[in-house]
């Protein structure tokens, strides 16, 4: 087989229909959309959601919960992370952790959490670390920072 040879399998290309180009091709005339009404009209038919007149289903449901404009988001490591990314006596910063990769995007802090063993003693430097993690790095010879 050859590229000029190449061609698309049977069935899988349909051609486009092209409605309103006269009565001999036998979609003329009203242009397949049938006689007088709101769908016949050009912007016609009606908007998403719209049920009849009926009072619509995003207005049934009863709505629930808010947003809370004071959340913060964290991104979240663990001890384990720390132990394959980083040397003996290291600090960790977020820009560290930018550096190595561990962080992608920048939210409102880093929170480490203890999923793991920690054998490198390291200065850990961030926003929020859990109870576990403390332990284990402290356990470790390290040092924890909470900025």
């Amino acid at each position: 087989m050859k590229l000029h040879e190449l061609k698309p399998a049977e069935g899988s290309r349909k051609t486009r229909k092209r409605v309103g180009r006269g009565n001999g091709s036998g979609l003329g005339n009203t242009a397949g959309r049938g006689h007088k009404g709101q769908n016949a009209r050009s912007g016609g038919g009606v908007r998403p959601g719209f049920e009849g007149g009926q009072m619509p289903m995003t207005r049934r449901i009863p709505k629930r919960g808010f947003t809370n404009i004071f959340r913060k988001e964290y991104n979240v490591i663990n001890v384990a992370d720390l132990e394959e990314r980083f040397e003996q006596g290291a600090e960790v910063t977020i820009e560290s952790l930018f550096g190595v990769g561990l962080i992608k995007k920048p939210l409102d802090g880093v929170k480490v959490l203890g999923e793991g063993e920690l054998t490198k003693a390291l200065t850990v430097k961030v926003q929020k670390v859990s109870k576990t993690a403390a332990e284990k790095i402290t356990a470790a010879g390290g040092k924890v920072e909470v900025e």
